[in-house]
């Protein structure tokens, strides 16, 4: 395995990571930068408030987004497994 293998495989790896993780941290930001100008705009500085709907968002997003990521990682698997035998070898 030639180092410039390595170094695509690693870029490919980081790539699919970048992609399945990048919409759900765009949401849970969305989410916490407006709780947190309500928190603001209101003067409510209770910890809960800034807690909850991020979790809830998250959960959301990955209820919703999940099935999308998944096909993403199986195709990354399995594209893996595909070509175990050129990166042994």
């Amino acid at each position: 395995m030639t180092p410039e293998s390595i170094m695509g495989l690693a870029q490919s790896s980081i790539s699919t990571l970048l992609l399945v993780l990048v919409p759900v941290l765009g949401i849970v930001l969305v989410v916490g930068l407006t709780v947190s100008i309500f928190q603001t705009v209101t003067q409510i500085q209770e910890q809960t408030l800034a807690f909850a709907p991020k979790i809830i968002a998250v959960f959301v997003s990955l209820l919703f987004l999940g099935p999308w990521m998944l096909s993403h990682l199986l195709n990354f698997t399995t594209n893996i497994f595909a070509n175990l035998a050129s990166f042994i070898g």
